[in-house]
This record gives C-alpha cells, structure tokens and sequence, in this order.
C-alpha cells in the first residue's frame, strides 16, 4: 500500500463471523476515534466454532475481498476462531496489513500473570486448534496453559442470558476445572465472552485477571497505523456495518455489545 494522503484517509475494516466483534469496534472507536471503521458481520454463517478450517479459510478469504473492495488499510480479524485457523494464510497474500486478536491477547495474558497458570476457553475450534496454547508458550514455555471449550456461551450471550441464573449454572460446569487448577488470568477466547465477563469473575472470585483480547487488539492496530503512516491526525471518524444476514436482529443484540444504538447498518449478499 502506497503510503499517502488517500490512505491515511481509507478505514480500518473488522471482520467477525458475527456479533463478537463488536467489542473490538468498541475498544478501536475509544481509542482511535479518528479512524473510520467498517464491520463485516458474517452473520449468514455463524457461528464459525463447529466448522472445517477449510470453510472457516473460505469465509475469511471472503471477506477480506469486502475489505478490498472497499479499500481499507488495515483488516482486523476480531473473530478468535479466524483467527486461528484462517490468519497465517490471509497475511500471506493480503496487499494490506492484517491482525489478529490471539497474540494480543496471549502477550496481555503473560503480562497480568503472577504464576503462569493460564486458563483459555473459546469455541471447540478455537481450543481445538491450540493456537492460544502455542503463542503462549512461545512467549512463556514455563506457564501452566488450562484450555476448554465453551460452546453454550454464545447462544446464551446472544440471547441476552448474561447473569440469568441457567447462564451461572453453566459457567460453574465449564470453569470449575480452571478454578480448581487455581489459575489467576484467564483468557476470553471468543469476542462475545467479554459480556459474560461479570458472571465469570463472580464464580472464579476477584484474585482471577479476565484478559479480553479487544482492548490488546485495539492498541496493537494502533501500533501498525502509527508505524506505517497511516494513522488519522485529524477529523471525525464514522462507522459503517455490514452483515450477511439478520440486520434488524443484528442491530438489536449487538446494542449490547457497543452499549449505544447502532446506526448505518447495510446487508451484503453472502457468497
């Protein structure tokens, strides 16, 4: 990408198989709100969790073409199943830089832990890639890595079941293995967990870190914008939504997500 004027003035483009990502918009809005953001929702597919690597590479592949089509400078892959199944081969042919949010999230982990007992949940594919416990001990090879998956926490979030007390019941199930390990960071592997985040510390007790990944993404996209030119200085950032399917429903769950209406909300026809 040609650093100039035009780029610096192109959006960030956040992808997510559907809602989860609107906690990475969040944090990319409080922190740079300079910057125009577009979302794609590929709500037409969600989730991404139970599908092949090959089908999850192929949605990916698709919406970065999205991204493309709409000249961004910069693609965030906020959907932690992506992630790790689809971003070494995206980067690899991407004409603009792409991130992801596991390493932020494993770089905040090593960071807010005292004993290196890391506990991870996310979606079976996500755990089942091991993509967490790889970057982790790549940066820390003595930690003490916890991983499970946790399946039922994104139809419950997208319900709005957040502290309901089936929602509690079901925490205490996935985590009691992680509480009895005694770990003291966990890391929200999935962008909808963040909103789960009160029920779980109420369970695993105040001594537990919670690392959500958003926050660590949105200053490492910083980082890449500032190194490479392309950080706004100047003027009023906007946002712009596109989903694949859903977008009334879309619009209503995902005020949760943001905690303020959402506005400019477009479909686009999934391949």
């Amino acid at each position: 990408m040609t650093l100039n004027n035009e780029s610096v003035n192109s959006p960030v483009g956040i992808f997510d198989s559907g809602l989860g990502g609107l906690t990475v918009v969040k944090a990319v809005r409080e922190r740079m709100p300079k910057e125009d953001v577009i979302y794609y929702g590929d709500t037409a597919h969600v989730p991404y969790g139970s599908k092949s690597q090959e089908t999850i590479l192929s949605f990916t592949q698709d919406a970065v073409d999205f991204f493309l089509s709409h000249d961004v400078k910069c693609i965030v892959i906020a959907c932690n199943t992506a992630t790790a199944l689809a971003l070494p081969e995206i980067k690899a042919t991407s004409p603009v830089p792409v991130l992801g949010v596991i390493d932020a999230g494993a770089r905040a982990a090593i960071s807010a832990s005292k004993n290196y007992k890391i506990g991870v949940i996310g979606t079976q594919a996500t755990i089942a890639s091991e993509a967490y416990t790889k970057t982790l001990r790549k940066l820390n090879p003595a930690c003490a890595i916890y991983a499970h998956p946790c399946p039922l926490f994104v139809p419950l979030v997208e319900e709005g079941w957040l502290d309901r007390p089936a929602t509690k019941m079901v925490i205490e199930e996935y985590l009691k293995p992680l509480k009895m390990a005694q770990i003291d960071t966990l890391i929200l592997g999935c962008t909808h967990y963040p909103l789960l985040a009160g029920s779980i510390s109420e369970f695993l007790g105040p001594d537990v870190k919670l690392v959500d990944s958003a926050s660590s993404c949105a200053e490492e996209l910083e980082g890449i914008l500032r190194e490479k030119g392309l950080l706004r200085s100047e003027g009023t950032g906007s946002e712009t939504f596109f989903v694949t399917d859903g977008a009334a429903k879309f619009a209503e769950t995902g005020s949760r997500f943001l905690g303020r209406s959402l506005q400019a909300i477009k479909f686009t026809p999934s391949k």
